[in-house]
């Protein structure tokens, strides 16, 4: 089956809980926790998505390898400017699924223009 969901003036996170329901197949009546669907879901205009209030300066990605001294934090408008808009939508869209197996194969079937 699919998808297509525009990103023209949508929210961020909004959009991104939006795409994490239709890759698990929550939408559909066949739903099973236990399985992905076959889903592919495009994402269209993804370069007009709307980030709201102060975000850009104030939200930080933090990551950290376990080595003292490695914790590492950069913020969304950085982000964007060294990897782009789709890198971070993609990441927040990972963060929403399950933290399972079937995780790879549902961020497989998002295809973002």
């Amino acid at each position: 089956m699919n998808y297509k969901l525009d990103a023209n003036q949508k929210s961020l996170g909004r959009l991104a809980s939006e795409a994490a329901a239709i890759l698990r197949g929550k939408n559909s009546p066949s739903f099973a926790p236990n399985r992905a669907p076959e889903i592919k879901l495009t994402v269209d205009n993804i370069g007009k998505i709307r980030i709201t209030g102060d975000k850009k300066k104030q939200k930080t990605y933090v990551r950290h390898s376990g080595y003292p001294g490695s914790l590492k934090s950069v913020n969304l408008e950085d982000l964007i400017a060294k990897k782009g808009i789709e890198h971070v939508f993609k990441e927040t869209v990972k963060g929403m699924l399950p933290k399972n197996k079937l995780k790879k194969q549902m961020m497989k079937n998002l295809i973002i223009k």
